[in-house]
């Protein structure tokens, strides 16, 4: 592969990492822990944690290197962030060399797993024996 279009193969990859990057400077300078983002819809309505509660400021603890805490905020957050840079490392590496990136299939069940998880996660975040990984 020639250096303009290997350039050309790899925009669409750098610019999503710079996004990325964007995003975790701004969590970085204006800490959700202390600046006022938009609440949570579901837990002003409900007051109960949505799987999603807590993201903002998992991210924004990573985005400092507090592994720790962000897990406590959302460990469901954490996870995806992980799993999300690697699937970005590998998008990376199939364009630098040419290769197509599989498309990942969900089959059924995986996606029955992947909710019913969801929902335990939830629940688990709003009873008294799960409150380790309600957000902090």
């Amino acid at each position: 592969m020639t250096a303009p279009t290997r350039s050309r193969s790899i925009a669409a990859p750098l610019g999503v990492a710079a996004a990325a990057a964007g995003g975790a400077v701004l969590l970085h300078v204006r800490d959700p822990r202390t600046s006022t983002y938009l609440p949570c819809p579901f837990h002003a309505l409900t007051g109960l944690w949505c799987p999603g509660c807590g993201a903002t400021r998992a991210l924004g603890d990573l985005s400092r290197g507090d592994v720790a805490a962000a897990a406590s905020s959302n460990v469901v957050a954490v996870v995806l962030a992980i799993v999300a840079v690697g699937v970005w490392a590998l998008w990376l590496r199939a364009r630098w060399t040419g290769r197509s990136l599989p498309r990942p299939r969900f089959t059924r069940p995986t996606v029955i797993v992947l909710i019913a998880v969801l929902a335990a996660f939830t629940v688990v975040r709003n009873t008294s024996w799960g409150s380790a990984i309600a957000p902090t």
